[in-house]
């Protein structure tokens, strides 16, 4: 198999932006070469790596990925300049600029699960479905997660921030809606928190197809229903939760219908906000009838919590 290797030069205040924008894309194993980050700054930035042994700084700071030959690389290479044109409305992207040169017989596609080792978020513990892992109480809660081609492997700000809010609010007995659930990793968990039936909805078949997998190995099909398609439009149930990982723009859209799908006292977790959007998703959420129940802020990014009034 042959892959694209892809530099994409932005300022370095854009790489957390355009790293979660690439995964979000189904881009795994995304590198960061910014000689300008301290040893704090990089353990503060969640991708899957940041490549080590950079010193020259004459270098530009971009950030570097593959595309494989079965993709559309025109395609999808143009759909990356659109987000890169979205997010320079909001954070000073840089040029912007794209190089690529084909590449042979080089196994990125496995290669990145090197950097994806288990983690905790409070009783939670994320692991790939390649590493072991032991509970160290009865009351660890194990998910088992391969992203594939989707977004999700937990370790991205925006991800755990949703996970920690699942865990906070999610009864036994709730039901549950994982809009855009890219690898699957927010509806497996709510079912493995004991929600009695959640429906995950993604336009990505990738992401559905790393869903169903994943749903597989978990061993929680009984509980899990995946559906391929644009958003909420699919969906014909209300549910106690719904929760939305993505980014501002569409969660502003999901606020002007979202209480429809929503049982009485139910309550809308949204996360991807980059906290320079916080106020505008906070303000079309009040203008759509919510009230704020709580706004998480972790490194560059949030999640609010809001419920219909």
């Amino acid at each position: 198999m042959k892959w694209t290797m892809c530099k994409v030069y932005i300022n370095n205040e854009a790489i957390e932006a355009v790293s979660y924008m690439l995964t979000q894309q189904g881009i795994q194993g995304v590198e960061v070469v910014d000689n300008t980050l301290s040893s704090e700054d990089r353990k503060e930035i969640i991708i899957d790596y940041i490549e080590e042994g950079v010193i020259d700084n004459n270098n530009d700071t971009y950030v570097k990925f593959y595309l494989s030959d079965e993709e559309n690389i025109e395609e999808k290479l143009e759909i990356i300049k659109n987000k890169l044109i979205d997010i320079n409305k909001y954070i000073d992207v840089g040029t912007g600029k794209i190089e690529s040169s084909t590449i042979n017989d080089e196994d990125w596609a496995n290669n990145w699960k090197k950097y994806y080792k288990p983690f905790k978020i409070d009783n939670i513990i994320i692991k790939p479905t390649w590493e072991k892992y032991t509970k160290s109480t009865h009351e660890d809660v194990i998910i088992e997660i391969d992203p594939g081609m989707a977004f999700g492997s937990g370790t991205h700000e925006t991800t755990s921030m949703c996970i920690s809010m699942l865990n906070k609010y999610l009864d036994n007995d709730y039901s549950v809606i994982d809009v855009g659930c890219g690898s699957g990793i927010l509806g497996i968990t709510a079912a493995k928190l004991g929600s009695r039936e959640v429906t995950c909805i993604d336009l990505d078949k990738n992401a559905v197809k790393a869903t169903k997998e994943n749903v597989i190995t978990n061993k929680v099909e009984d509980k899990v229903h995946v559906l391929n398609g644009d958003l909420l439009k699919l969906v014909n149930v209300k549910a106690n939760i719904v929760v939305a990982n993505i980014m501002a723009d569409i969660i502003m859209m999901l606020a002007k219908g979202v209480s429809e799908y929503l049982l009485p006292k139910g309550i809308f977790i949204s996360s991807g906000i980059i906290l320079d959007r916080v106020d505008d998703v906070k303000g079309t959420l009040t203008d759509n009838g919510f009230e704020i129940l709580e706004i998480i802020r972790k490194g560059e990014w949030a999640a609010i919590v809001a419920r219909p009034i």
